[in-house]
């Protein structure tokens, strides 16, 4: 029994000290998707979408919900977050090659088509970026007709 005991305590001095010891928060100021939106200039509907669905992911500025204060979350959060903008920073858009951009427009058409994105987890307490088939179809044919603009420019001439 006393072994139980001081895990316990432990647990809970480590659990403590992640109180104070929090991971860095992706807060850019400015307008960090005017980039991107420029270049793909998606729909209104399609910018409220990703607004909703995509940027607390994918892109340099998070809305964290208040239970963000709370650690572990913040590091589950944190982990998701640094993982979301490795596959597709919407923020750094201006950075990639027009093969790379045509590239991620593909992997967003696919993670849309089978449901992967927005993940499960974000949606259970973001009801709001859950994707509808309406929404679903919009990203995809944007998405689709911008990744022809960018094929097209990708042509030799």
């Amino acid at each position: 029994m006393k072994i139980v005991k001081k895990v316990a305590v432990a647990l809970l001095l480590i659990l403590v000290a992640m109180q104070f010891y929090r991971p860095e928060k992706n807060n850019a100021q400015g307008d960090h998707t005017l980039q991107f939106l420029t270049e793909t200039n998606p729909p209104q509907k399609v910018k409220i979408i990703l607004q909703q669905s995509c940027y607390d992911c994918h892109s340099n500025n998070t809305e964290y919900p208040w239970y963000n204060n709370v650690a572990p979350v913040s590091y589950w959060l944190a982990g998701h977050i640094k993982d979301g903008k490795k596959h597709l920073n919407f923020s750094e858009w201006e950075s990639y090659a027009t093969k790379k951009k045509d590239h991620k427009l593909d992997e967003l058409i696919e993670m849309v088509e089978v449901g992967e994105m927005p993940l499960k987890e974000y949606t259970w307490t973001h009801k709001e970026a859950k994707l509808t088939a309406e929404q679903q179809n919009d990203i995809v044919n944007w998405a689709k007709q911008t990744r022809a603009l960018y094929q097209l420019n990708q042509q030799p001439k």
